[in-house]
């Protein structure tokens, strides 16, 4: 396929922009929690991967985290099970879980593992050391209501991610951690993806959403903020919904060590390379000052 001289000058141009951020992550740990739009369009799907491919091929150390709960919702309407949310958190009983643990742990786990083995990159299902990685127990609402076996993070025991990132290979984790009875709950993958990052001291957390990033009350994008101005943005409630526990999760992971976080629109094309290897960028960057 022949290409003319405008696209030629393109492809230079932006090849030419991303070395300095090749050469500035290169070895560097990118925790990237994929989920939303991104997961459900086939372009898009074999898109991230391809990008995915693209940064462990050129020296950086990808780590996946993903979600699903589109994919659950389908499956759980077609099995005739009803779902109902508290607080934005999916009611979780075993039947329910059955199907949570299959969705994240088997179907969407292998897909994506499979996507990025396709472009030249080696990918692993971290499914079965969850158990092992992701320490958790049942969450708790403050209004006493009983969510089921929906957990919160307690603790991130990262050794086995480290083996595989050392290998060369890409982890990808799905968001179920276990307690002390041995039970497996549903996290929220943005806060599993956090506290991934904050364990690893990882360069950047990229979290993928279906909007531009954080809006102000008019609408606005914020292109970027500090930990202080993100924290006043939730105690004047302008982040509110699926957004708060994004912007709640880069808040903890800045405290703890990880460089930067981005919020951004995985509909677009590329959207993991344009905020990685761009001047420019895309979405909320969220620092520590």
């Amino acid at each position: 396929m022949s290409i003319d001289r405008k696209q030629a000058q393109n492809i230079a141009s932006v090849l030419s922009e991303g070395l300095p951020y090749i050469q500035r992550f290169y070895g560097k740990t990118i925790v990237i929690k994929y989920g939303g739009a991104a997961m459900s369009k086939i372009s898009l799907k074999e898109g991230f991967a391809r990008d995915i491919a693209l940064m462990k091929l050129v020296g950086m150390n990808p780590v996946i985290v993903h979600g699903g709960g589109p994919q659950i919702g389908s499956e759980l309407k077609s099995a005739g099970i009803k779902t109902n949310f508290i607080s934005g958190f999916r009611v979780t009983d075993r039947k329910t879980m059955k199907i949570v643990r299959r969705v994240l742990g088997q179907e969407i786990n292998k897909e994506i593992v499979g996507l990025i083995k396709g472009f030249g990159a080696e990918a692993f299902a971290m499914t079965r050391y969850n158990k092992s990685i992701i320490r958790s127990s049942k969450l708790r609402l403050n209004e006493g209501k009983d969510l089921g076996l929906v957990g919160k993070v307690e603790s991130i025991q990262n050794k086995e991610i480290k083996k595989k990132i050392d290998k060369g290979v890409i982890p990808v984790i799905s968001p179920l951690g276990f307690n002390r009875k041995g039970e497996c709950l549903n996290i929220n993958a943005d806060l599993v993806a956090g506290k991934i990052a904050s364990s690893l001291k990882s360069e950047k957390l990229i979290l993928l959403t279906d909007v531009e990033g954080i809006q102000e009350k008019k609408g606005k994008l914020i292109s970027r903020i500090n930990k202080k101005e993100a924290k006043s943005l939730l105690a004047q409630t302008v982040v509110e919904g699926g957004m708060k526990p994004k912007l709640e999760s880069c808040m903890e992971a800045i405290s703890t060590g990880v460089r930067s976080c981005h919020i951004i629109d995985g509909r677009l094309p590329h959207a993991v390379l344009l905020e990685v290897l761009t001047d420019e960028g895309i979405g909320t960057m969220i620092t520590s000052g």
